[in-house]
């Protein structure tokens, strides 16, 4: 289990992140709500999806990002540094993620999602530990090469 969840959503995830904060709060879960606040028609991912990405770059937990599509967020987590971030549709590939990736950041399309879909994603990206089995260290490793060696 993560240590705290920092949660974000722009407009047409709002209702879905309102949702699985109750959820996982009541399932015991430390979250931290980024935003957005309150339902705003206009407002931008990124402002909301920035500040968690690099909330868990810097101290940690995992992420949950909510948008239409799942597609913007899901960009704007893996620009930042030290996250791996995975466009999640169904609890198998949140497993899979977690298990051969060591995702520490979901992103989630709020547009096709249920609740109750989104429920048993998140709790299998919470639950699910990181295989680290030989192939998957290497695989890891050479993700951080290229990051550590991309602009340098």
């Amino acid at each position: 289990m993560a240590n705290i969840i920092y949660l974000a959503a722009d407009h047409r995830g709002f209702n879905l992140k309102e949702d699985l904060k109750s959820h996982l709060e009541k399932e015991g879960h430390q979250v931290k709500d980024l935003g957005a606040h309150s339902y705003k028609p206009d407002d931008d991912y990124p402002d909301y999806a920035i500040p968690a990405a690099k909330a868990v770059a810097l101290h940690g937990g995992r992420g949950i990002l909510i948008c239409g599509s799942g597609v913007g967020v899901d960009i704007i987590a893996n620009k930042t540094e030290k996250i791996r971030s995975a466009l999640v549709f169904d609890e198998k590939r949140a497993i899979q993620s977690r298990e051969h990736e060591d995702i520490n950041v979901i992103s989630l399309p709020a547009d096709i999602l249920t609740e109750d879909e989104a429920k048993k994603i998140v709790e299998a990206f919470l639950n699910t530990p990181f295989s680290a089995d030989k192939k998957n260290l290497r695989r890891l490793e050479k993700i951080e090469e290229h990051e550590d060696n991309e602009f340098a």
